[in-house]
């Protein structure tokens, strides 16, 4: 049930943002770019590549931001992304990824990571 739930509000997102969609094809899953990345989580749902797009998007993000979590877990660790005590779902986090980065095309030509990490530097930043 939770699984639809998601997709429903996922399919909801993903059209009440078309952005770049033109742009969806087997290269954009290369993900050279932070355009490439965000072309796949901005897919329309009635687009053939839909399913594929959302759960690659969803994939690199949190990936991406395990690799980090690993990164930290020795000791002493070196935060550069604190989440706050009532986190947010990963459905809202990777909405408000793909807002940000929309708001900011001088990134969409830099790798993915870079800008996932300044997208999560800017919304929980770890205050000293």
């Amino acid at each position: 049930m939770k699984w639809i739930g998601w997709m429903v509000f996922m399919l909801a997102v993903v059209m009440g943002h078309p952005v770049l969609a033109e742009d969806l094809n087997v290269e954009a899953f290369q993900v050279k770019t932070t355009k490439d990345l965000i072309v796949l989580c901005d897919t329309s749902s009635d687009e053939p590549l839909y399913a594929a797009a959302i759960h690659f998007c969803h994939g690199y993000l949190v990936g991406a931001y395990h690799y980090h979590e690993a990164s930290i877990a020795g000791p002493n660790p070196e935060r550069i992304v604190c989440l706050p005590e009532v986190r947010p779902t990963r459905s809202e986090t990777v909405e408000n990824f793909v807002q940000w980065a929309k708001a900011h095309p001088e990134y969409w030509d830099e790798l993915p990571l870079e800008t996932e990490f300044r997208f999560l530097t800017e919304t929980f930043p770890c205050s000293e």
